[in-house]
């Protein structure tokens, strides 16, 4: 009766039984997989959130595929002011509900069913289902670490094939937190330029730099075809608030955007509220962004100090982003390890293999925690190796 692209495991795997098991039983977690920034203790203007949704002008129905005029206009000067790009014009935007729907829009854009994308590994696991949703093939191609992590590009060579039709880069990546640096930038354009492929940017992330120092945007990149996604899930930390767009250049944006348009027309997802609220809201974004920064870094300050003294796991250097990862003794597998901590210490953390990494010893741990929690829950986790 259903389709095959939808055949996906439905039972909970142990993992996530042994959290519901934990909460069940009472126990207080110390949550440092948290990735919701509305609950970690940030503190918002609502009374301003609010009234950025009661815009009277909601009230009329005015259907604009790529999104209203006055939303795009904020997100371009969110570029030309935040991104130093001067000439971005918002005619470059589709706007969309999510980062997810971006990816789906630009995904039936380029993808016969069958069609093949490189993507990087480790990563965020979603791209997997939006994948199987639009039937196409994801092939994997690795970024190594070594005092750093960077992108294999011999790699990528041996991954290309007739039925590839771009690359997926995530800037910074989820969870390693490493940015595509200037020199990979101009390997990629030379790649994709050869194959005749596209380059899809994930930049989510990209206004948490640890070194507070501003890093090129894709939506800059002009050599091929790019596509730049972003929203306000990160931005402005408001995932709640479903703002999200797809930048386009390079050449053949304009046939592309012409494309998309139709795509975006087709489902017309986005809702009157809340493109009226996109300035406001992405004007919210520098408290918001500063509180953030301070958090993972105080946290990446506190994981640091209690790394020092031991010499039983280490961990990975990081750019950006709101995770880290520490690399800890291969004893069991990572699933292992997280459930004897979710039971033995009641914290919560990622076993690596949620990221795809390619083997066991790694955990993933989130740095908007609240600082308290997130330091105590350090302290359990290495009581735990070190025993």
């Amino acid at each position: 009766m259903f389709s095959t692209r939808t055949n996906w495991k439905l039972a909970q795997n142990r993992f996530t039984q042994a959290l519901e098991q934990v909460r069940a039983a009472g126990a207080r977690l110390l949550d440092l997989a948290a990735s919701n920034p509305t609950r970690v203790g940030l503190q918002y203007d609502t009374p301003a959130i609010l009234a950025a949704l009661a815009d009277p002008r909601a009230t009329h129905y005015d259907p604009q595929s790529k999104g209203l005029r006055e939303a795009r206009e904020a997100v371009a000067g969110y570029y030309r002011e935040q991104h130093r790009i001067p000439a971005f014009d918002a005619e470059q935007l589709i706007l969309t509900t999510s980062t997810s729907e971006g990816y789906s829009y630009v995904f039936r854009l380029l993808c016969n069913a069958g069609d093949e994308l490189l993507v990087p590994k480790p990563s965020y696991p979603l791209f997997d289902f939006l994948a199987d949703l639009e039937d196409v093939r994801l092939v994997p191609y690795p970024l190594i670490y070594d005092h750093g992590w960077q992108m294999d590009f011999p790699s990528l060579e041996k991954a290309v094939t007739p039925r590839t039709r771009g690359v997926v880069v995530v800037h910074p990546n989820n969870p390693t937190g490493s940015y595509v640096q200037e020199h990979e930038l101009e390997l990629l354009n030379k790649f994709c330029g050869e194959h005749r492929l596209a380059l899809i940017a994930d930049e989510v992330f990209l206004d948490y730099a640890h070194d507070a120092k501003p890093r090129q945007s894709f939506a800059a990149n002009r050599e091929v075809l790019t596509f730049t996604l972003s929203g306000l899930s990160k931005i402005a930390a408001l995932p709640q608030m479903k703002v999200a767009w797809v930048a386009t250049s390079g050449p053949e944006s304009e046939a592309a955007l012409a494309r998309l348009e139709i795509i975006a027309d087709t489902y017309l997802s986005m809702n009157a509220p809340i493109q009226w609220a996109t300035p406001a809201l992405l004007g919210m974004r520098r408290n918001i962004q500063e509180q953030l920064q301070n958090r993972v870094l105080g946290n990446l300050a506190e994981l640091d100090r209690q790394l020092a003294p031991q010499k039983t796991c280490q961990g990975l250097s990081m750019e950006g982003g709101w995770y880290a990862i520490l690399r800890v003794p291969v004893t069991k597998s990572d699933e292992e390890l997280a459930i004897e901590l979710l039971r033995a210490k009641s914290v919560l953390v990622h076993p690596g293999h949620f990221f795809d990494f390619p083997s066991d010893g790694y955990l993933v741990l989130s740095l908007i925690t609240p600082k308290e929690e997130f330091s105590e829950g350090v302290r359990r986790i290495l009581d735990v190796l070190s025993s």
